[in-house]
């Protein structure tokens, strides 16, 4: 998409200012326990509270929202594996536009049903085979629809943004801010919102292992790929880092790191069990890299953006079943 300008902070602020009484303004929780673990004060930004569970409904509803009348009834398209879809549909129900939904065969049965829930049409694809971009686009031009991406638009950028900006709002200025990334929008608008807010934060993006693109290209500065990642982090499975995404995350995250799942199984577990918090594996992608050591906390002011809390209760039975890891 050359040509089109990045987002800003000041995107972010009028975002705000649209999701206003329209997205909820999700609670701030902290833990005493969880403050002596890793010996710093810790505030977990919670949008497993969010409409439709997550932090898409953010973007979705600030890109939907800014459609003429005109664009709205021709209807919007998107591709995604759960939570950005469920934030479109009800982006789209709320605005009076209809949705189709590009979603991997394999997607988590709850985020599947959640989205049909919401009346969006879900036509599904197989992710071993068949590139989710293309099937979108070729759908698009069929029916004459809007895509609305899951990351790479800069006002699914700015809205995401908005969950950081009350964060700082709310508890002050941060040492370190440890924000989720899959195809880098939650992280993009979230380093804005810090750069604005608490400049003298660390922003540092988490991904897991098998999908360590958005790492790679942090470090090389050479966009990176990854196919289809094996991961129970399954909102992070996306293949890149996107046109806006990419050079947003190199000018404003001072740092990327990786988490395993068996990371993920364990800070899920403490999440659940001692804080009392249903958070998907991908939800806590950013207090993994805190919980488990995987950078450095003690003595900071830490904010952590727990992306959303969209898991199947049977999955997640499953993976929190499992004897603990060393």
């Amino acid at each position: 998409m050359p040509g089109i300008p990045l987002p800003t902070y000041a995107d972010v602020v009028d975002a705000s200012r649209r999701l206003d009484g329209m997205a909820h303004r999700t609670p701030v929780h902290t833990s005493r326990t969880l403050d002596e673990r890793l010996d710093a004060r810790v505030f977990l930004k919670c949008e497993s509270f969010q409409r439709a569970g997550a932090f898409k409904f953010r973007g979705a509803y600030n890109a939907i929202s800014r459609l003429t009348e005109a664009e709205r009834k021709r209807g919007v398209l998107t591709y995604s594996s759960g939570n950005h879809a469920q934030a479109t549909a009800l982006a789209g129900r709320l605005l009076g536009t209809a949705v189709t939904v590009v979603m991997p065969a394999d997607a988590p049965a709850a985020k599947r049903r959640a989205t049909e829930g919401y009346g969006a049409r879900i036509v599904p694809y197989d992710p071993a085979t068949e590139d989710r971009q293309e099937v979108a686009r070729r759908l698009a031009a069929d029916g004459n629809l809007l895509i609305i991406p899951p990351f790479d638009h800069v006002h699914v950028i700015a809205g995401q943004g908005t969950a950081a900006k009350e964060l700082v709002e709310e508890v002050g200025e941060l040492d370190l801010l440890l924000v989720p990334c899959g195809g880098g929008g939650l992280l993009s608008g979230s380093a804005l919102s810090a750069r604005a807010l608490s400049p003298g934060a660390r922003v540092v993006g988490v991904e897991p292992e098998a999908g360590d693109d958005a790492t790679r290209s942090f470090r090389t500065g050479v966009l990176q790929t990854v196919k289809n990642p094996r991961t129970i982090a399954d909102g992070a499975r996306t293949p890149c880092l996107g046109e806006l995404t990419f050079p947003l995350v190199r000018a404003n995250v001072d740092d990327m790191v990786t988490v395993s799942d068996d990371d993920l199984v364990e800070t899920m577990r403490f999440v659940w069990e001692r804080m009392k918090l249903v958070v998907e594996p991908t939800g806590v992608l950013g207090l993994a890299a805190a919980f488990r050591g995987r950078i450095e906390v003690k003595g900071r002011r830490v904010g952590v953006i727990l992306s959303g809390g969209n898991v199947d209760l049977g999955f997640a039975l499953e993976l929190l079943g499992r004897p603990l890891a060393s």
